[in-house]
C-alpha cells in the first residue's frame, strides 16, 4: 500500500527538483494529447518547442513574450515571499499600459530620447496606484487583497474598453476601438535588424538582476523574509507589516505598470481592447515555477513565453487549435502542484493489512 509520510523538514531537493518534473510531465501528458487528437505526437512537440528557436526572428519573439511575464512574476515573488498575494497584476498591466500609453497620446509626434521613458515611468506610477487600492483596503480594513486586486482588473478593463472606444478612439480607424498608431518617438528602440526584440528584454534583466540583490543583499528583503516566514518574531523584531504589504504591492504593481507600458511602448504600439493575453495571471506561474527566486523566474518567463509562441507555430504548422496553449500552461501548474507533496512529504511503501 502506497502512503505518504510527512518529511521531518522540507526536502530541499525536491524544490528544485519538482519544477523540472512538472515541466516533464506536462510534455508526456501533451504528446498523449497530441496522440489523441490524431496529431503525430513528435512533429506536434517538435512544432510546439522547436520550431519557434530555429530563427533570430522567433529568438526575438521569445524575449517578447518573456519580458512582461518576467517583469510581473518578479514583483509578485517578492510579494508572495511577504505573504502578500497580489492577484490582479493583469489589472495593474492594463493601468500601466493607459498612464504610458496615454502620454504617448498627449505628446503626440515628439521626437526625443525623453518620451519612451517618461512612458514607462507613467507607466510605473499608474500600476502602482492601482495597487494602492488594495493595500490601502488591506491596511485600513483587513480586506483580503486577493479578492480586492483581483476584481480591480476587470474594472481596469472596463475602464480601458471606455477610452478606447470613447473619449481616446482613433478618429480615422473606420470605426475600430482603438487609438492612433503612436509616433515612432514614443516606441521602444529595437536591438538587432531582422528582429522585433526590442529594450524592454535588457530592462527585464536588470529588473531580475535588481529583485536578486533586494533579497539576498538587502535590509528591507531580509524583513520581508521574516514577515512571511516567522510573523509573530517579526513584530518581535519591530518590523511593520502593514509597510511590508505597502511596499510589496506597490512594487508589484508598479512592475506589472512597466510591463504594460513595455507592451504598449513595444510589439502593440497603441491601445486596444486587450492588451496582454493573460500576462498578470500567466506571472503567477511563472513565480511559482520560478521557485520565488529572480534567476528560476528569468528561466520560468522563457519557458512559458515558449507555450505562446509554440501555440502559434503549431497552429500554423498543424493546424492544432490555440486553446493548446491554455492547456499546456494548465497542465503544468497543476503538475506543480502536485509535484510540490514531495516536498513535504515521502513516499512510504507498507505492507496491505489483513482484511483490507
Amino acid at each position: 500500500m502506497i502512503a505518504l509520510e510527512r518529511r521531518p523538514n522540507s526536502s530541499r531537493l525536491w524544490l528544485y527538483a519538482t519544477p523540472i518534473l512538472a515541466v516533464f510531465l506536462t510534455v508526456l501528458s501533451g504528446a498523449i494529447l497530441f496522440s489523441v487528437l490524431g496529431f503525430n505526437a513528435i512533429e506536434a512537440l517538435t512544432a510546439y518547442f522547436i520550431s519557434p528557436l530555429r530563427d533570430s526572428y522567433g529568438l526575438g519573439e521569445l524575449t517578447i513574450k518573456a519580458t512582461p511575464l518576467a517583469i510581473i512574476a518578479i514583483g509578485l515573488a517578492i510579494g508572495f515571499r511577504a505573504n502578500v498575494w497580489n492577484i490582479g497584476a493583469e489589472g495593474q498591466l492594463t493601468l500601466g499600459a493607459i498612464t504610458g500609453g496615454g502620454l504617448a497620446l498627449l505628446f503626440y509626434g515628439a521626437e526625443g530620447p525623453w518620451l519612451p521613458p517618461l512612458m514607462l515611468i507613467g507607466g510605473m506610477i499608474g500600476g502602482a496606484a492601482w495597487a494602492a487600492i488594495p493595500a490601502f483596503l488591506r491596511t485600513r480594513f483587513n480586506a483580503n487583497e486577493i479578492l480586492v486586486s483581483l476584481m480591480l482588473t476587470y474594472v481596469a478593463g472596463l475602464l480601458l474598453s471606455y477610452l478606447v472606444t470613447g473619449p481616446w478612439k482613433d478618429p480615422m480607424g473606420f470605426g475600430f476601438p482603438r487609438t492612433r498608431m503612436f509616433g515612432d518617438g514614443a516606441l521602444l528602440p529595437t536591438l538587432f535588424a531582422g528582429s522585433r526584440m526590442h529594450i524592454g528584454f535588457p530592462i527585464a534583466l536588470v529588473t531580475v538582476a535588481a529583485a536578486w540583490f533586494l533579497i539576498a543583499r538587502s535590509f528591507i528583503g531580509f524583513q520581508i523574509k521574516v514577515v512571511g516566514l516567522t510573523p509573530p518574531a517579526a513584530g518581535y523584531a519591530g518590523f511593520s507589516n502593514k509597510r511590508i504589504i505597502w511596499a510589496t504591492l506597490l512594487g508589484s504593481g508598479a512592475l506589472a505598470g512597466l510591463a504594460g507600458a513595455i507592451e504598449v511602448a513595444g510589439p502593440i504600439g497603441q491601445l486596444t481592447p486587450s492588451i496582454s493575453p493573460g500576462y498578470g495571471f500567466t506571472a503567477i506561474i511563472v513565480a511559482f515555477l520560478g521557485r520565488l527566486h529572480p534567476l528560476g523566474i528569468l528561466f520560468a518567463a522563457l519557458l512559458m513565453a515558449l507555450s505562446y509562441i509554440g501555440g502559434e507555430s503549431a497552429q500554423i504548422e498543424l493546424g492544432l487549435p490555440l486553446a493548446v496553449t491554455g492547456v499546456f500552461q494548465g497542465m503544468l501548474l497543476f503538475f506543480l502542484l502536485a509535484s510540490d507533496v514531495l516536498v513535504h512529504y515521502r513516499i512510504k511503501l507498507r505492507p496491505a493489512r489483513e482484511g483490507v
